[in-house]
């Protein structure tokens, strides 16, 4: 990594930012006119920039921290204690003239997790996972192995290590297999299981939960890996006052063709390649058990119609975006082999 793939001009866009931050994967940029060091800007930056209502299309200047915490290059050992007293993930080190010289980095989590939170944690697996086909055909998708690990013990991993320690499993599709070897597991936290005697969707299982959950908890995918802070996650829920929050991903996507307008056979524009940003659903969320409420029994129900029920009844659903290097998502034979790579990465 080289130090100018860090430095960002303080008047590119938000989602210039964006984009650099998911292609250094270093949750870190610097503007720093001439090699000079003036502000920092984070992952965290850009979050609480689109939380407050900021724009895609700001300049950087508008989230950057101008009161950046920096060393001499000749103090260069004190670092690491300068990085475990202000819990940040890198630390420039400056020349004489205020240039940066080098970086050090933050090593060993490699999930940046500040905010511990003990909710229950509800893991959607009782699908046919008939995307992963022919690898369903023989494990259910839960068991899927993304390195030596089951996708769904590194989803569980993470949020362990973030204080949740009651995950329930709506299971379905070879339950059998994955009670086997969660039960079989040696592991710090507790898992129980709800049966699907068909399938219910991924909003309907909930309802075998009913008395099982009397408070706020976490819904994921069990084919979906998430960078966050759930602590923070779940205070901004909690703050907002929620009855839902959806975790979406910032997906920047470039159509590769020249675009053409027209309105009753004749040419009215033309774009080359144009870019589009928007959001994505990740499918993990934070949940009020009130929505349980909202699922008729035995009925399949996809999750997002009971969000739809929420807001017609008035209900707040919160959005807490996270960066699209951020999400990773296993839902798709392709993705498989990306998202191992970059889970080694990560280690």
């Amino acid at each position: 990594m080289r130090i100018e793939d860090l430095i960002v001009d303080e008047n590119a866009s938000v989602l210039d930012a964006l984009k650099q931050l998911d292609a250094t994967g270093c949750k870190v940029l610097f503007a720093a006119p001439g090699g000079k060091l003036r502000a920092v800007v984070t992952d965290g930056d850009v979050r609480r920039h689109l939380l407050a209502g900021g724009g895609l299309d700001a300049p950087v200047r508008a989230m950057a921290n101008y009161r950046p915490i920096s060393l001499p290059l000749a103090r260069a050992g004190e670092a690491r204690r300068v990085i475990a007293r202000h819990g940040i993930n890198a630390l420039p080190l400056l020349d004489e003239e205020g240039r940066i010289a080098d970086v050090e980095f933050a090593s060993g989590l490699d999930v940046d997790v500040t905010t511990k939170v003990d909710i229950p944690v509800v893991m959607m697996a009782g699908g046919l996972g008939t995307r992963l086909y022919p690898y369903t055909k023989i494990l259910p998708k839960p068991l899927i192995p993304v390195g030596d690990v089951p996708i769904a013990e590194h989803i569980m991993n993470r949020f362990y290590a973030s204080g949740c320690h009651r995950f329930s499993l709506v299971v379905n599709y070879k339950k059998g297999m994955i009670k086997s070897y969660f039960n079989e597991l040696e592991k710090p936290y507790e898992v129980e299981y709800a049966d699907e005697d068909k399938p219910l969707g991924t909003g309907g299982g909930l309802r075998l939960l009913r008395d099982k959950l009397p408070g706020t908890f976490f819904l994921t995918n069990c084919d979906i890996l998430v960078d966050a802070d759930f602590g923070k996650l779940y205070e901004f829920h909690r703050d907002n006052r929620n009855v839902i929050t959806m975790v979406c991903s910032l997906k920047d996507y470039t159509i590769p063709y020249g675009v053409v307008e027209q309105q009753g056979g004749v040419l009215t524009g033309m774009r080359e390649k144009p870019h589009m940003s928007f959001y994505i659903n990740t499918g993990l969320y934070v949940v009020e058990p009130s929505v349980i409420e909202l699922i008729e029994p035995g009925r399949l129900t996809p999750f997002t119609e009971l969000i739809e029920r929420v807001r017609e009844g008035g209900g707040r659903v919160g959005v807490y975006p996270v960066s699209e290097q951020s999400w990773m998502d296993m839902g798709q034979l392709e993705e498989l082999e990306n998202m191992r790579r970059r889970l080694e990465q990560q280690h």
